[in-house]
């Protein structure tokens, strides 16, 4: 049994169909899901949660050996960022992973791990790795949906381009490929709607759905009729809507960009339920049970309901000047109101995908030079019982995948090997090329003449199958379909597939009428707005611009010269290609184990079926006995003469023979102009490269240090040398001193004994009278050079572990007089962090102080802008969990300051572009502090998981011990059990001769402004009444603000959670909370009364369908 679990079956020594479905197998029954192919991963999906992609495996795979550890998609992962970084066998390049497989066979997940575990590689301790992580969930939810073979299906394809400078990432970008909007209006048996119409009406709450204008699910008609409503679907769907909200926070999407998107779903969904009805003169009008949806659906767009009405029921066209009207039949005002759905969604897609393009697009310069590592996530292939157009575009972008596979491994590796005269077996390979002929060749592809026929009118989707019949009969890869219905096959790498013509022709075209585009661009809705005045690029990507700058006459919607369907995904896939050849390619080729989704069952037909049309066996030939890595002489000489330490090595062949003879390497080969190795090879040179670069580390440490030491003790020579100076020139000035003070004393003498004999002469004699004894002089004062041995150096305390004082952390101020010895802080440094704090201060006034406030009142813990020691001085006798937030000294923002086990811990709160905060490395943003606090009381903080349990108050009891909180008016707020709300305390009063001394004194002038941050001009906080609150804390009315997300000033909007359904909101000025209420729908007034027509009106019907219910 052990026999078939080869980690790597290019190790085979049976190599047929059975042993290798055999060896996948009886890994798949261990759980051994990765297998390599050389250096090719094939990942089989187990549809069941592995622990094998827990953070401990995660960090096992980023440094390891390729033998040391078993197949991995974290192992790809790391090789593509190590190649990327040039630490790998090649110098620095772009990389990119292709990931394939059809539908079902877990690509999405693949692509998530990936994503994830790069991240994890190139963690710069930034939020941008976080947000990228959140994309993935944010285009999974607008761009996946059910279908019969997946139930996360994508459909659509995206190419994520990750951007990096040096080893950290700085920026992301995303490709998005053919979207498959046709489902937004029409769902096959067993298939569903795009993800985010069930988790937006499952996630919201009543009071959402009561302003957004949303009923039950099961009354919209573009939402599958098998809608399942029970309680474990309903609560998966509500998850997965919270999380997409909590992804567009993450991104940056701004609360108004989320309300204007969710409220365009709306209206899709209410513009699915209009329907139509011909009166007795053969007009057209809508029907009555619809008019309330027609009211709904234009307070949603934001558009008149009249206007909104005219462009469904008839088509404005001007010709020679004069407008001419022409009225819709049923028929062609369905596919009007299905038309804008589509185009609507579409637009809404491209537009995320572009925002999320400009939020994580590189904030570097311009001439800073990054790498790249790409990740192809695209639709697999399709077969189902009726294909339509977009499956035949994703069966083509599989056949342009599989193309550049054989075309990597197959066809360019041995032409390389004739050319350069290396003996070599050609293994012979599916090749699709033709089959890509078929697709792509002008002027007589499908294409081509998909095209040509959109360009007529009057053509029909039966005169475009026809034309297909008559010039591919021929063909092998094509069948003609003897049918009533316009069908045709094509017969694909992967099989035959037969499709459906009917609807090609407007599928390709994907026009709607220029009046309802109008209509659009002059909607109250600006997201709206700005979607329609959008331009298309070639390759089918939305470019928003402002709806002002559009020009009516330019780009008309219905112009033969726009870009088709067709010849946009022909562009985008020709693009993509380019890319994916200028980068060095990592395959991953996933594999269904069986088309019923179950865990643990593998049908060996299934499995043996994607063996083949994948050409696996063909692959493990040739990387077998192949040569995966053929580098040039230059690129090899260049990259590995560091093996033989000759500085100046030629670039030929005999410089890289000289190379290869001082290693133990075998199986090599020489050609004519380049080398070839294995696959393996790589892995050798590169840990021959990391044994000189250790190497060359230990070297370097080892000159540092005797550097260093050197240049200490030479400092510390100087010193003594500075201070023997002094000592001797002190000792001769005492010597001097001491001489000229005896002369002094002997003059003094002589003066007095002659004194003495003149009085003795002169005067009567008397008692003689003691004279006061003179003050010896007192020595100078020694210089510093003197006790430099004992004076203890500042040692700084460690940023990691501050919970004790430490024995040696003395005050700097203490020992100024070493500033001559050590240097002192420069001017313009302390002027820096003095402009740095000033700004951090006038930032929290003017944008953070009615937020953090609640009810005039801070939490109680809210400590102000206090220093890290004083946080951990607080924090050090207090119970694991009690924690405080303090803002930023140097930067805009937070931290989180946290009594850990045996340390203190903290934790950067950031403040995100659109208002919301997120700790560092938190996948997770809030509204306010508050909810932050809140949501990790439940939540613990990563990595260690811990719960915030005890908020730390201040420490006196009448006024707060920090600077920069005094005179607030503060009162500390806490709930029972430690976050609850507490009774107001009370400011001392302070004298105002003591404020005058205190300024004189040198008080920090910036600390005195955050002081009166909140009080009046001219008022202290002593002459304030107890009954007034400081105006800063107090709810400024903004009516400029409240116009932008207020709209018609209904400022009684309900909140999303809690409160009832119709009740308004008491305006309280003192609550800085009411400060930043979500905005709303620009028509809300108009939504809500449509809403209240459609139930009166469904409710009319119903009693007319039980006119026995009627009293």
């Amino acid at each position: 049994m052990e026999a078939f679990l080869h980690d790597d079956l290019a190790t085979l020594s049976d190599l047929d169909e059975n042993s290798l479905l055999e060896s996948l197998s009886q890994r798949f029954k261990k759980d051994h899901i990765y297998t390599y192919i050389g250096d090719i991963l094939v990942a089989i999906n187990p549809f069941k949660y592995l622990p094998t992609y827990e953070k401990e495996v995660s960090e096992r795979y980023k440094c390891h050996e390729r033998n040391d550890l078993p197949p991995h998609i974290f192992a790809v992962a790391t090789k593509a960022y190590q190649s990327m970084l040039g630490r790998l066998a090649t110098g620095p390049r772009n990389q990119c992973i292709v990931i394939s497989g059809e539908s079902g066979a877990g690509k999405t997940e693949s692509t998530k791990l990936l994503l994830r575990q790069i991240m994890e590689l190139s963690s710069a301790n930034t939020q941008l790795e976080q947000q990228i992580l959140q994309v993935n969930p944010l285009l999974e939810a607008f761009g996946n949906a059910q279908t019969v073979m997946n139930d996360n299906s994508s459909r659509f394809g995206k190419y994520m381009q990750l951007r990096f400078h040096n080893s950290s990432v700085k920026g992301a970008k995303i490709n998005e490929y053919l979207l498959e909007k046709s489902r937004v209006v029409h769902q096959d048996e067993g298939e569903k709607n795009f993800h985010i119409f069930h988790c937006m009406l499952a996630g919201t709450s009543l009071d959402d759905k009561e302003m957004y204008g949303l009923l039950d699910a099961t009354q919209y008609r573009y939402l599958s009729e098998h809608y399942q409503t029970d309680e474990s679907t309903t609560n998966k769907w509500s998850e997965k809507y919270n999380a997409v909200c909590n992804a567009m926070d993450m991104v940056g999407f701004e609360e108004q960009e989320k309300v204007d998107t969710l409220t365009i779903l709306a209206g899709i969904l209410s513009l699915g339920n209009i329907t139509f009805q011909t009166t007795e003169t053969d007009t057209l009008k809508v029907s009555d049970k619809s008019k309330g949806w027609v009211k709904a659906t234009a307070g949603q767009f934001g558009v008149q309901e009249e206007e909104l009405l005219r462009s469904l029921t008839c088509t404005l066209s001007v010709t020679r000047g004069e407008a001419i009207r022409r009225l819709h039949n049923q028929q062609q005002a369905e596919d009007a109101r299905d038309s804008i759905a589509k185009v609507a969604y579409g637009r809404l897609f491209g537009w995320i995908v572009s925002k999320v393009n400009e939020l994580l697009a590189p904030d570097v310069d311009i001439d800073v030079e990054l790498n790249e590592i790409g990740i192809l996530d695209i639709f697999g292939f399709e077969n189902f019982a009726v294909n339509r157009f977009e499956q035949l575009c994703i069966n083509l972008a599989n056949e342009q995948l599989q193309y550049f596979f054989n075309h990597h491994i197959f066809l360019m590796e041995q032409n390389e090997y004739k050319e350069e005269g290396i003996e070599w077996e050609a293994i012979s390979f599916k090749n699709n090329k033709p089959i890509l002929d078929l697709f792509l060749t002008k002027p007589i592809g499908i294409l081509s003449l998909l095209d040509e026929q959109s360009a007529f009118p009057q053509a029909s989707d039966r005169n475009f199958v026809d034309k297909l019949n008559n010039k591919f009969k021929t063909s092998a890869h094509y069948e003609v379909v003897r049918s009533h219905s316009p069908l045709f096959t094509v017969i694909h790498y992967a099989g035959k597939v037969q499709y459906n013509g009917g609807g090609f022709l407007e599928k390709n075209r994907d026009t709607i009428p220029a009046s309802i585009r109008d209509l659009f661009i002059n909607s109250v809705t600006p997201l709206l707005s700005v979607l329609f005045a959008a331009t298309i690029s070639r390759t089918g990507t939305l470019m928003p611009r402002k709806a002002k700058a559009i020009q009516r006459s330019d780009d008309n919607f219905n112009s033969t010269r726009k870009h088709s369907v067709g010849a946009q995904f022909k562009q985008s896939l020709a693009i993509l290609m380019e890319k994916m050849f200028a980068s060095s390619p990592h395959f991953i080729r996933c594999i269904k184990p069986n088309v019923n989704k179950l865990p643990d069952q593998l049908d060996s037909k299934v499995v043996m079926e994607q063996l083949r049309y994948n050409g696996l066996l063909e692959t493990i030939r040739i990387r077998r006995d192949g040569f995966s890595w053929r580098p040039s002489f230059k690129e090899f000489s260049q990259r590995y003469n560091i093996l033989l330490i000759k500085p100046g090595l030629p670039v030929n062949k005999e410089s890289c023979m000289s190379i290869l003879n001082t290693t133990e390497i075998h199986g090599w080969k020489c050609g004519s102009t380049r080398l070839f190795f294995k696959y393996w090879h790589q892995e050798q040179f590169a840990s021959l490269l990391e044994k000189l670069a250790k190497a060359a580390t230990i070297i370097q440490k080892n000159y540092r240090a005797l550097c260093c030491r050197r240049k200490y003790l030479a400092l510390l020579a100087e010193v003594w040398r500075k201070a023997q100076v002094q000592r001797e020139r002190e000792e001769e000035e005492e010597r001097r001193r001491k001489e000229m003070e005896e002369e002094e004393e002997e003059e003094e003498e002589e003066m007095s004994i002659h004194q003495d004999e003149e009085q003795e002469n002169q005067m009567p004699v008397s008692p003689p009278v003691p004279l006061p004894r003179r003050k010896r002089p007192q020595p100078r004062p020694r210089s510093v050079f003197t006790a430099v041995g004992d004076i203890k150096a500042p040692v700084p305390r460690p940023r990691s572990k501050q919970f004790e004082a430490m024995p040696f952390d003395n005050d700097l101020e203490l020992h100024t007089h070493l500033e001559g010895l050590v240097g002192s802080e420069g001017e313009k440094e302390r002027a820096r962090r003095r402009k740095n704090r000033g700004n951090t201060i006038r930032w929290f006034k003017e944008t953070q102080a009615r937020k953090v406030a609640r009810n005039g009142a801070f939490p109680c813990w809210f400590h102000g802008m206090i220093p890290r020691r004083q946080a951990e001085d607080l924090l050090r006798d207090k119970p694991m969990g009690c924690f405080l937030i303090r803002v930023g000294q140097s930067r805009e923002g937070y931290t989180l300051s946290y009594r850990g086990e045996n340390r203190c811990r903290h934790y950067m709160i950031e403040m995100q572009s659109n208002g919301k905060y997120v700790i560092l490395g938190e996948d997770k943003a809030h509204r306010a502090l508050t909810d932050l606090v809140e949501y990790h009381t439940r939540t613990g903080l990563k990595p260690f998981m811990e719960l915030l349990t005890t908020p730390c108050g201040q420490t006196c009891d009448r006024e707060t011990d920090y600077e920069e909180l005094k005179g607030l008016r503060h009162r500390s707020v806490c709930d029972r059990g430690g976050l609850g709300r507490g009774e107001e305390e009370e400011d001392d009063e302070e004298d105002d001769e003591e404020k005058e001394v205190r300024v004189e004194s040198g008080l920090d002038k910036v600390r005195l402004e955050l002081q009166r941050l909140f009080l009046p001009p001219g008022q202290n906080s002593a002459g304030m009444e107890d009954g007034k609150r400081p105006p800063v804390l107090r709810r400024v009315s903004d009516r400029r603000q409240k116009f932008e997300f207020g709209g018609s000033g209904w400022e009684g909007t309900p909140r999303r959670h809690g409160g009832s359904g119709g009740e308004e909101e008491e305006e309280d000025d003192d609550d800085g909370e009411k400060d930043h209420r979500r905005p709303f729908p620009r028509l809300y007034p108009s939504i809500r009364l449509a809403m209240r027509e459609i139930r009166q009106i469904q409710q009319n019907f119903s009693d007319n369908q039980n006119p026995s219910h009627v009293s």
